[in-house]
């Protein structure tokens, strides 16, 4: 049996390389997605091996991430339940889809992930697995109940760890869980699983690594042109950057002012609540930036019929069903609603706040003699909104002659 286990070096997967090996006397080959993590991929290709993996590989998805992932989900202004923005939601289809192909070429049976049974990224694995490669055996060490006998938490998890000398970052002291990629920090578990504790204390403000806090956000703002084309970002303050140039910039402007934290208790696939704490400083500047442009830019119709799909776009992400037909489907109207979004739009960051200061687009639908209060002459005649309103009322007034009207 040749397995490819999805490793990051955290608790869960630095426990199950060693659990694997030993469990199914298989060879483990490990596999790191740098999905903008930083520092947390240092060491990993000699801790993998020491703790039972024969071959290890770290692939840099970066720009991949953020041109083929990211930016397809910002043209379609996807948050989920009104606050998250997905940043490990849309992480695990590319992390499963590089698992793939090293499985391919490894020529190994089973693929295998450290996600728990109580969480979606079980699902957005396994679902991405079943979609590109229905074939490989699937093994979810959290579902098994000898491995959940083992480890019933992350306690023994740690110590398991502490006695093989696998070197965690996660203590017993906090024992939250952190996921990093270039869209954001995710922390839950542990000491946030309580709804009601607060992480923004001075006590407790040591576990944001990307933003300052609002209060020590500087008192001076700071303003930030973006540029657009087509819906995708293209430049930051004049200057041209790849889709992940643009994140990288815009993570260190917002993290600077306190931009882009959130605390929620968002709605599982599986069915329970969740509390999850968020770190998205430059997915929050570049998701509004973008819809200042289709403002401008949109027509009326085609904005109100996709925004009415965005919960939809939104929930398919988070499940999990990016390869999903609908989701394919979905992405094609949004590319189409997209062909006129470009234009600049200038914001002011100001503890934690992002702000609009200007907008402009040479295919902007605006136009200021139409708009203008001032009795500046234009093609738009007021008289004509007499009819349109009377055609717009009709049914009102036939409902009141025939029916009586609402209950007033």
């Amino acid at each position: 049996m040749k397995i490819v286990l999805a490793y990051s070096g955290g608790l869960d997967t630095s426990v199950i390389v060693k659990w694997l090996k030993e469990t199914y006397d298989a060879e483990i080959i490990t596999f790191a997605a740098d999905i903008g993590q930083e520092e947390e991929l240092k060491g990993l290709p000699a801790k993998a091996k020491k703790t039972g993996a024969t071959r290890h590989y770290t692939l840099d998805l970066v720009e991949e991430f953020a041109r083929d992932f990211i930016y397809p989900m910002v043209r379609a202004n996807a948050i989920y339940e009104g606050q998250y923005y997905l940043g490990t939601s849309i992480a695990r289809p590319l992390i499963a889809q590089a698992q793939i192909a090293i499985a391919k070429k490894e020529k190994a049976d089973t693929v295998a992930h450290g996600a728990t049974g109580k969480g979606n990224d079980q699902c957005r694995f396994e679902l991405t697995y079943m979609a590109l490669a229905p074939n490989l055996q699937i093994i979810a060490p959290w579902k098994i109940d000898t491995y959940r006998e083992q480890f019933p938490g992350r306690a023994e998890m740690i110590d398991y760890c502490k006695r093989h000398r696998i070197p965690v970052e996660a203590s017993l002291k906090k024992p939250y869980s952190m996921d990093r990629n270039l869209l954001h920090i995710s922390y839950e578990a542990g000491i946030l699983e309580d709804p009601w504790f607060d992480p923004t204390t001075k006590a407790n403000r040591g576990m944001f690594k990307l933003s300052v806090s609002p209060e020590d956000a500087p008192d001076k703002a700071e303003y930030v042109e973006l540029d657009f084309v087509k819906g995708n970002c293209v430049a930051v303050n004049g200057k041209k950057l790849t889709p992940a140039g643009v994140l990288k910039t815009l993570n260190k402007l917002g993290g600077r002012h306190g931009v882009g934290r959130v605390d929620l208790v968002e709605n599982r696939f599986v069915g329970m609540k969740s509390r999850g704490v968020y770190e998205t400083p430059g997915g929050t500047i570049l998701m509004h930036a973008h819809r200042q442009v289709e403002s401008l830019t949109m027509d009326r119709e085609v904005m109100h019929l996709r925004d009415s799909l965005i919960p939809k776009y939104a929930e398919l992400v988070y499940y999990g069903f990016w390869f999903a037909p609908e989701r394919e489907a979905l992405q094609a109207l949004v590319d189409e609603s997209q062909k006129h979004v470009t234009g600049t739009v200038r914001l002011k960051l100001y503890k934690g706040n992002v702000i609009t200061c200007g907008r402009k687009s040479k295919y902007s639908l605006y136009d200021m003699n139409i708009a203008s209060m001032e009795g500046v002459k234009s093609w738009y005649n007021q008289s004509d909104s007499t009819g349109f309103i009377r055609l717009n009322g009709l049914r009102l007034r036939a409902r009141y002659y025939a029916q009586g009207g609402p209950k007033a």
